[in-house]
């Protein structure tokens, strides 16, 4: 009788992981051993995005937890996340450091590393692993750099961005398969070289805990019922450019349309639009302030579409914002107003309309197309999109294309 194959050994490598809020944090590494993994994570003190290290926590050589049966490994950092460029850089190659040191000589040897990229530090530990101990890394590019890096301002110098693009290169090179989170990423990694073969394209999924079931009480100030309520949640900063959004308001509430927008969350820009709204006097738009996301769930589903919008950019073209996914998730119609994949998303899916990013006359346009709908139609469109989810977006399905992943370059390396 033959003895059971042994678990596939995977390393997870992310500077950032539960508590901290994360893309590929324990959800991830709990479906991963679901599906037959044996898996480590190699991660820093949480500290993000205060930059102070939370409370039951304290930073110390080597810390080892197990959460929900995944073995943790904590290693030191620098814990700073404010706007100075020499901290930021500290805090990013201090946990390289640590990281690529246990990595070394700590680890019980993996069969596959999987690095979660940004930052771009963590993709240099990995790649030297790979050198010295002949590991195969996959890696996950969740930001374009130096691309995003010069969009967002966090970095201007020319000649600094060109050493970030070259390091980005030799990276791509060394690690043996890199995974991005959606088409216009897998573009432009292959205009700069990169095999196409090398790379594979796994949308993130959503929250889905907290969208099945949501908790918390709904704020009296959400629209009633006699109103069609287009809720947009999240940060409102400048990349959104909600200006644009108030200014459809402005359209709207000139026609004596029964449409209002809810904004839920904070961000830098929501002291301005709060002005500009008074300004306007409009009535028809209405900020709430950020809840957990284990009570987003529950405005949700009390809206009747759902809103997502950044500015014109050619980056954000190549770009899905995280909350598609959740709204796609609750099974709510769209309105898409992201140009590029993320208006692709929904156009694939009939989940909702497209509107122009930063064009009130459009904005405007759409939200009077989902309100003139019938409650039927509507509800047609948000099963559209939670089934679109459900087949090609949500955890298990992203799991099990890393899941695939991951035994192919095992079984490379053990052969």
């Amino acid at each position: 009788m033959s003895s059971p194959q042994p678990k596939i050994r995977v390393l997870l490598l992310t500077q950032w992981f539960d508590p901290e809020p994360t893309f590929k944090g324990l959800v991830f590494a709990r479906e991963l051993m679901r599906q037959g993994f044996d898996v480590e994570v190699l991660t820093g003190f949480p500290n993000y995005p205060s930059g102070k290290v939370y409370p039951g926590y304290k930073i110390k050589p080597l810390q080892r937890e197990v959460v929900d049966g995944v073995s943790i490994t904590r290693v030191p950092l620098y814990a700073n996340h404010d706007q100075s460029a020499i901290k930021r850089i500290l805090n990013y190659t201090s946990f390289a450091a640590s990281s690529l040191l246990y990595g070394l000589f700590g680890a019980k040897r993996p069969d596959v590393i999987y690095a979660y990229h940004p930052p771009l530090t963590v993709g240099i530990t990995a790649s030297i692993i790979r050198l010295l101990r002949g590991v195969p890394v996959v890696y996950d590019i969740q930001d374009m750099w130096p691309d995003t890096l010069h969009a967002t301002g966090m970095l201007n110098n020319a000649r600094i961005l060109d050493i970030v693009a070259t390091v980005c290169t030799w990276v791509y090179r060394l690690v043996s398969h890199i995974v991005v989170l959606s088409p216009g990423f897998k573009r432009i990694l292959m205009q700069r070289g990169v095999p196409e073969s090398k790379i594979d394209i796994i949308y993130n999924w959503a929250d889905e805990a907290s969208i099945a079931a949501p908790a918390g009480k709904i704020s009296s100030e959400f629209p009633g019922a006699d109103k069609f309520r287009i809720l947009f949640a999240g940060n409102m900063g400048k990349a959104q450019a909600l200006e644009a959004v108030l200014d459809a308001a402005a359209i709207l509430q000139q026609k004596g349309s029964h449409i209002s927008f809810v904004m839920l969350g904070g961000g830098v820009e929501v002291d301005s639009l709060k002005l500009r709204a008074n300004e306007q006097q409009l009535t028809n738009i209405v900020f709430l302030p950020p809840v957990p996301m284990t009570e987003v769930g529950a405005y949700l589903a009390a809206a009747d579409a759902l809103l997502v919008h950044l500015r014109k950019d050619p980056l954000f073209e190549i770009t899905i914002p995280s909350k598609t996914q959740a709204y796609m998730a609750a099974g709510k119609p769209l309105l898409m107003a992201v140009n590029g994949d993320a208006a692709d998303l929904v156009i694939q899916s009939q989940g909702g309309i497209v509107a122009e990013s930063e064009k009130p006359t459009s904005l405007a346009h759409a939200a009077e197309t989902l309100a003139g709908m019938n409650k039927d139609a509507l509800l047609r469109m948000g099963e559209s999109a939670k089934d679109f989810y459900q087949e090609h977006l949500a955890l298990r399905v992203g799991v099990r294309k890393f899941g695939d992943i991951f035994t192919r370059y095992a079984s490379l390396k053990n052969n």
